[in-house]
């Protein structure tokens, strides 16, 4: 999508550190961090939100690829062996803001057993 600044992110138009890259996903640190450590997985292909992934044709094959990532974006972040919390906001009342499926890898810290 032209004017998904996600998409723009992914695809480097819009400099930014790239903590993970690979053929179908990247990460990259949270402008607005919410933890020591919160890192933003993004696929590459633009979805706009877990619903529509889930009907998306190739819903399955992206979910897919985000999931072979997060243990290794964790392990490039440090937080995998102390373990850390995986979010996805799915429309407004969640608080999800850019319209472009994501996931928001926190830790660094421990982050105790209420989700909010």
């Amino acid at each position: 999508m032209s004017d998904c600044i996600f998409c723009k992110l992914a695809n480097g138009e819009i400099p930014t550190q790239l903590i993970y890259e690979d053929e179908a996903v990247v990460a990259f640190p949270d402008v607005h961090p919410q933890a020591p450590v919160h890192v933003l997985i993004v696929p590459k292909k633009h979805v706009a939100d877990i619903d529509t992934l889930a009907s998306h044709a190739d819903g399955e094959m992206i979910l897919g690829q985000v999931l072979q990532a997060i243990p290794k974006v964790a392990d490039l972040v440090g937080i995998r062996q102390n373990g850390y919390r995986l979010i996805n906001n799915c429309g407004p009342d969640a608080g999800q803001t850019i319209e472009h499926v994501h996931f928001h890898m926190l830790g660094g810290k421990v982050l105790g057993d209420k989700i909010v």
